[in-house]
């Protein structure tokens, strides 16, 4: 006997109007317009109903292709092991970038001082759930890039300088959690998402179109 709608986690509920929101508009069954007006409305309701009654018109097949690159676009990247290693940024009346698809060790400390740090989360590959920054910036400033889907606890405080946090304080038990400790002085502590949920969304759903409409 099926469980009723409203007995549901609505999070499931709106993880299965998405994925056939997203599948539908990559097969050309909906419109671009159509597909983020819906997706909006499903992101923002609290609904049961109304977050399920978005695709009720639509075809709620998946398939195999699907789900495989779903699970690569939105899953934290993972390595087997545990990676027990510390790295020291130190950035002197200068600047450092760290990007892409790298290692992320189980600690690591930004030192700046007249300088800069860029430090991007997104695609970067976590082999421990528990991840340190410690930080000392002294007239200059760092710049932390974060997906959504990771927690954040920022211990850091400031003197004569400033820290703007705008990234989720709480992602789901899955997720590996940064905490961000040090002190920033005459400078600066940027926290932010690069990407918001709905930009990947979009950017997936996009790249499911390109690939269905290259097949056909």
């Amino acid at each position: 006997m099926a469980v009723i709608l409203e007995d549901r986690p609505i999070e499931n509920v709106r993880e299965e109007v998405i994925d056939t929101l997203i599948y539908n508009y990559s097969h050309g069954v909906i419109s671009n317009d159509a597909f983020e007006r819906r997706l909006d409305q499903a992101m923002a309701s609290k609904n049961h109903q109304e977050i399920f009654n978005l695709a009720a018109d639509l075809d709620k097949t998946t398939d195999t292709e699907f789900t495989s690159q779903k699970e690569r676009q939105f899953n934290v990247n993972y390595a087997a092991g545990d990676n027990d290693e510390s790295e020291t940024i130190v950035n002197i009346l200068g600047g450092s970038c760290r990007s892409g698809q790298w290692t992320v060790p189980r600690e690591i400390k930004i030192i700046t001082l007249f300088g800069g740090a860029d430090i991007d989360f997104t695609d970067a590959i976590f082999t421990t759930p528990n991840v340190t920054i410690k930080i000392l910036c002294l007239f200059g400033g760092t710049d932390i890039s974060v997906p959504e889907d990771i927690n954040i606890i920022s211990k850091a405080f400031c003197i004569l300088g400033g820290i703007d946090n705008s990234a989720p304080s709480i992602a789901s038990r899955q997720a590996p959690t940064l905490t961000i400790e040090g002190l920033v002085m005459f400078g600066g502590l940027d926290i932010k998402i690069k990407r918001t949920i709905k930009e990947k969304f979009v950017a997936f759903a996009n790249q499911m179109k390109t690939m269905f409409n290259n097949k056909a």
